[in-house]
C-alpha cells in the first residue's frame, strides 16, 4: 500500500497566493570606514607594546622567584651549622643578576650587609642579622631556630622588595 499523492498545494489554501518576504543580507561585522581600521590597528600596537613591556620584566626578574625557591629549600636546614653560608650564597647569586657584577662581586662582611640593606627603603636586615650574614664566610656557627627563621624571613623579603637599577 502506498501513500496517496500530494496536491501541488499543501498545507492551508487561504495562504496560497502569499509570497514569503524575502530576509535582507546580513551586516557585515568588519569596519566600514578608514578610522575603524586605524583605531583596530592603534589597539593592536598599544596592546603589543603592554605585552611586550610585562614580558621583558616577567624575563628580568626571573632570578627572584628561582631565589626564593632556593631560600624556600633551605626551610629544612633549619638545623644545619651553614645555613646562614647557604642564604648568603643566594643573596649573593641573586645580587650578581640585579647588579653589575663590579659592584657586587668583592663585597664581603660589614660592607655585604650594608649593600644589601642600602637596596631596600626599609632595611630588612637587623642587627642581629646583619652580624650573621658579615662573619658566615668566615666561621660557620649554628643559630637558633628562631634566628634562622628570622635572618630567612629577612632573606625572603630582599629578594622581593629590592631595587634593581632598571626598577627605579
Amino acid at each position: 500500500m502506498t501513500a496517496p499523492a500530494l496536491p501541488d498545494v499543501f498545507g492551508n489554501y487561504a495562504l496560497a497566493p502569499f509570497v514569503e518576504v524575502a530576509m535582507p543580507e546580513d551586516i557585515s561585522w568588519l569596519p566600514q570606514t578608514v578610522g575603524w581600521t586605524w583605531l583596530a590597528l592603534a589597539a593592536l600596537a598599544l596592546g603589543l607594546r603592554f605585552a611586550w613591556l610585562a614580558l621583558r620584566k616577567w624575563h628580568r626578574n626571573r632570578y627572584r622567584k628561582e631565589a626564593l625557591l632556593q631560600l624556600r629549600a633551605l626551610d629544612q636546614k633549619i638545623d644545619s651549622s651553614d645555613l646562614v653560608a647557604a642564604i648568603n650564597r643566594v643573596l649573593k647569586l641573586a645580587a650578581l643578576v640585579a647588579y653589575s657584577r663590579t659592584r657586587v662581586a668583592q663585597l664581603s662582611g660589614e660592607n655585604w650587609v650594608d649593600f644589601l640593606n642600602k637596596q631596600c627603603e626599609q632595611p630588612p636586615f637587623g642587627p642581629e642579622q646583619s652580624q650573621l650574614l658579615a662573619v658566615s664566610s668566615y666561621r660557620a656557627e649554628a643559630v637558633t631556630p628562631a634566628s634562622a627563621q628570622q635572618i630567612l624571613a629577612a632573606s625572603r623579603l630582599w629578594v622581593r622588595v629590592h631595587q634593581g637599577p632598571d626598577d627605579a
